[in-house]
């Protein structure tokens, strides 16, 4: 597969999450693909950008680490609250939406509760 610019709903996954989650980009980039805007590499904003990944099960995550010991030590997964806190890594650094790298296909996302979140689909049809 190609690279290829990260749009509005495109699916997300995470290393740690058991479903995908939709990409939602703000759109005051201004900067559209087939009608939908564009995300940058400073788009990594919790619940506003990267919605939740379904149930989590990273023992990183206090709420299911917690959960884990209150049933005996077996994994207790609890709903994902995405704790993104730095920006997408492997930008476009030449093609700048708005004021910042565009996000590619091959970006990645770090969640403070150690999962790795990657780019599904495109969003692009």
């Amino acid at each position: 597969m190609g690279l290829s610019y990260v749009i509005e709903g495109a699916k997300l996954k995470c290393s740690y999450g058991d479903k995908e989650s939709v990409f939602q980009v703000p759109m005051h980039h201004k900067t559209f693909i087939s009608g939908k805007p564009q995300g940058n590499i400073m788009d990594f904003k919790p619940m506003i950008n990267i919605q939740p990944f379904g149930l989590c099960s990273s023992l990183a995550n206090p709420a299911v680490a917690a959960a884990t010991a209150a049933n005996d030590g077996r994994l207790k997964k609890m709903p994902c609250v995405p704790a993104t806190v730095t920006p997408w890594m492997n930008g476009k650094v030449d093609c700048l939406v708005g004021d910042a790298p565009a996000i590619m296909n091959n970006s990645t996302l770090v969640c403070r509760w150690c999962g790795k979140i990657v780019v599904q689909e495109d969003g692009q049809e």
